[in-house]
């Protein structure tokens, strides 16, 4: 188990050096000077000067940081963050969000490349005895394409929403089958007990189809999971806001690592353990870079918003907002992210030891 957990920090550290390396690369691209690009955090282990940027690597292997002229201070450099245009400051402070979303779909490449299969939502066969085979039910063949008005692009989806849809009695499925969209209204598809090699077992009665990677295969599938990963992160926000989660069923990186650690040592070999890692960190990753777009205050989201403010702002009044504004609103953000990062820790650590 330690080795996962050693092996997820890291991944999660570079995860965010990924993150600034985005918006350093952007920066140098938009011709904006850099004055240092930083990998982990804490006193420089090496330090080297090239050109007009400090590279450096750091002993905390947590993050890192890409610190740009112009950025929190004034200045008169023609080449600094704040005297570019509108839509430079934006593809750079959005840079760092696209090279996350870059890492988990070339984690989730990884994952399934190496995995050298996946299930696919494409129904290969049926438990003897299940009540909706035929023309007006589910045939062998039939890829779904959604449940009950929620869109199906990979099997990870599927069971979700087959997992939302038990409680009812009948659920409206659209297939494809052979090269035509069909409508299945009120399948009554329903969790039942069936008998599998001689045991009783509660479950929808229908085997998926496992196929082999192909690269077409490859992207479209990795395309796809990123897709499902996003979505999930949007239902999760917006399950919080709604109310119907709370701050017991967040984690921070205290209970992310040790999720990380048991999803490993669940893999049964090293091989298989490493790649649940793997697959997880992608989420996170999709994760970050949904997170990190938020207009929250102090977070890339929150900037774009602030300068988009501003922009429309000095449209209507012909001033700018105080910079002195801009920072505290940031700073009010960045205490309230820190306070919530604590009381998510602390939560992690309580379910730990109890």
């Amino acid at each position: 188990m330690l080795l996962y957990i050693i092996v997820g920090l890291l991944f999660f550290g570079l995860l965010i050096a990924v993150h600034e390396g985005g918006h350093f690369l952007a920066a140098k691209a938009l011709d904006v000077r850099v004055n240092e690009f930083s990998i982990g955090m804490g006193p420089a282990l090496f330090s080297r000067q090239k050109g007009e940027t400090l590279y450096s690597l750091r002993i905390f292997p947590m993050g890192g940081y890409c610190a740009m002229e112009g950025e929190d201070e004034a200045t008169d450099d023609p080449r600094a963050f704040a005297r570019k245009a509108l839509w430079r400051k934006i593809i750079i402070l959005a840079a760092g969000s696209g090279m996350n979303l870059l890492a988990g779909f070339l984690l989730v490449a990884v994952f399934f490349l190496v995995a050298g299969s996946y299930t696919a939502p494409v129904i290969q066969d049926f438990v003897e005895g299940f009540p909706c085979a035929g023309e007006q039910g589910l045939l062998p063949g039939d890829r779904i394409l959604s449940v009950n008005g929620h869109r199906i692009t990979v099997y990870e989806d599927l069971r979700a929403q087959l997992n939302t849809a038990a409680g009812h009695d009948t659920m409206d499925l659209v297939v494809e089958r052979a090269g035509q969209r069909v409508v299945l209204e009120d399948l009554p598809l329903t969790p039942r007990s069936y008998t599998v090699e001689g045991q009783q077992v509660t479950m929808y009665g229908i085997y998926f189809t496992v196929e082999e990677i192909t690269l077409p295969g490859l992207l479209r599938q990795s395309w796809y999971t990123c897709g499902y990963f996003a979505k999930a992160v949007w239902s999760g926000l917006g399950m919080l806001v709604s109310g119907q989660v709370g701050l017991q069923e967040m984690s921070g990186p205290v209970g992310i690592v040790s999720y990380l650690g048991q999803a490993g040592s669940q893999g049964g070999s090293m091989t298989t353990g490493l790649l649940n890692v793997c697959y997880i960190i992608a989420l996170i990753a999709v994760n970050l870079a949904i997170m990190n777009l938020l207009p929250i205050p102090a977070l890339d989201g929150g900037r774009i918003f602030l300068l988009l403010a501003e922009e429309i702002w000095f449209h209507f009044s012909g001033q700018k907002i105080p910079d002195k504004c801009t920072a505290w609103i940031n700073g009010v953000g960045f205490v309230l992210l820190i306070l919530l990062m604590v009381a998510v820790t602390f939560s992690d650590v309580w379910k730990l030891v109890n």
